[in-house]
């Protein structure tokens, strides 16, 4: 199940407390202060990786804890420190901080920042020594973490994000232009979860099919379409099984009022199915979205290889530009 936002909880490591400590040697029974410092307790880093489903590996407001520091040690020997830990989100995911409020975006592969700070270490007897104080019986704890929830929120990063109405053809375009593996039926919203596929080096990511009422949570509704919203380009595709018109203004009437600024993104049209209609009825087709739109038409039918192969350096040309 493709899961796009989650709740979890952060904590770094608790700081190990500072000891009162002697120093014991023969002949003498209690010699000045030694005892150490405590280890600072871990951090907790969050690091974007090409993994679109990986959070439907984490629960509902899990908690992912840093290591806490050891307790200081006789002979000035400090604690040591927690080990820090990484929690790995999905490039393209926005984490908000729910006390603070402050956001981090994961927008690079590998990018790792830091979200809960461990407490430092606190003091042993060592550090109270003074020409005055010459048998101190101070120390500190350690300090307390950094602890918070996070709202992790996933917006895909893409070149290309394919849109159009359930069974437009999406999920067989990707499958067919890339190594992708997306699912395909003969009935609406097979696609429930965004596909990605490598086009020539070009990101695609297969969309969810759009039905008029989208963008007020209607099919699969509203938070499919924030996916679109970083994407560079979109590729429009219509079934020629429909009319064309009408399918393109419901979809284009979505991203107008979905508030991600969907509407003004570079679009290319693709007419597909066309092996399911006349070539007449191919260019009136053409010529109906040619008075509503400049916008670069293409054709497509997956079981016509030319026309996948026309298509493909049609394609390929225009995501140069």
């Amino acid at each position: 199940m493709f899961i796009d936002e989650r709740l979890i909880q952060v904590k770094g490591g608790s700081g190990g407390d500072g000891i009162v400590h002697w120093r014991r040697a023969l002949y003498e029974a209690k010699g000045g202060p030694d005892g150490g410092n405590g280890g600072k307790g871990g951090d907790v880093y969050m690091e974007a990786v090409r993994n679109i489903g990986l959070l439907a590996q984490y629960q509902h407001l899990q908690l992912f804890a840093a290591e806490n520091g050891n307790v200081g040690e006789g002979r000035n020997r400090e604690g040591k420190s927690g080990d820090d830990i990484v929690v790995q989100v999905p490039i393209g995911a926005i984490v908000t901080n729910m006390e603070t409020r402050e956001v981090f975006e994961f927008v690079s592969e590998n990018e790792k920042i830091l979200v809960a700070v461990g407490g430092e270490g606190g003091l042993g007897n060592t550090h109270f020594k003074s020409s005055r104080n010459t048998t101190p019986y101070e120390f500190t704890r350690g300090g307390r973490p950094q602890a918070y929830t996070l709202k992790i929120d996933l917006q895909l990063i893409a070149d290309v994000g394919i849109i159009g109405l359930p069974n437009a053809g999406k999920s067989t375009m990707l499958n067919t232009l890339t190594n992708a593996h997306a699912r395909i039926g003969e009935y609406p919203f097979t696609t429930i979860e965004p596909n990605l596929g490598s086009f020539h080096g070009y990101i695609l990511a297969d969309l969810p099919g759009l039905i008029e009422g989208a963008s007020v949570g209607k099919g699969l509704g509203y938070r499919f379409l924030k996916h679109i919203a970083r994407t560079k380009k979109l590729l429009h595709l219509i079934s020629l099984e429909n009319d064309v018109v009408d399918a393109y203004k419901i979809v284009r009437k979505e991203l107008k009022n979905s508030h991600h600024e969907l509407e003004n993104k570079k679009e290319i049209i693709v007419l597909t199915k066309t092996d399911t209609v006349s070539g007449e009825n191919i260019e009136t087709a053409r010529i109906r979205l040619r008075k509503i739109t400049n916008n670069e038409i293409l054709f497509f039918s997956a079981i016509d290889d030319e026309l996948v192969k026309q298509f493909t350096e049609e394609f390929s040309h225009l995501l140069q530009q």
